[in-house]
């Protein structure tokens, strides 16, 4: 399920929601601050989804302004194999 805006999670949700990033979004944050020491760290979640906290959307700098945009989708963490 998406939510329309960043602004309409609840600090609630914030813990449990992610942006929902392409490839080619996820490439371009590769390597990027987004806070001094602090990369954005796009992961895969448990389909495969290149993702990204929200916390991180919500630090972006302005030339990553574009993250606000993103979709947001519930986070479900890849399975661990032990």
């Amino acid at each position: 399920m998406y939510k329309m805006k960043l602004t309409q999670l609840t600090e609630e949700e914030k813990l449990t929601y992610v942006g929902l990033l392409t490839e080619l979004q996820k490439d371009q944050l590769v390597g990027q601050l987004y806070a001094p020491y602090s990369y954005y760290n796009p992961i895969q979640d448990f389909n495969d989804n290149w993702i990204i906290s929200v916390g991180e959307i919500e630090s972006a700098k302005e030339e990553f302004m574009w993250l606000k945009d993103v979709p947001l989708i519930l986070y479900i963490p890849k399975e661990i194999i032990l």
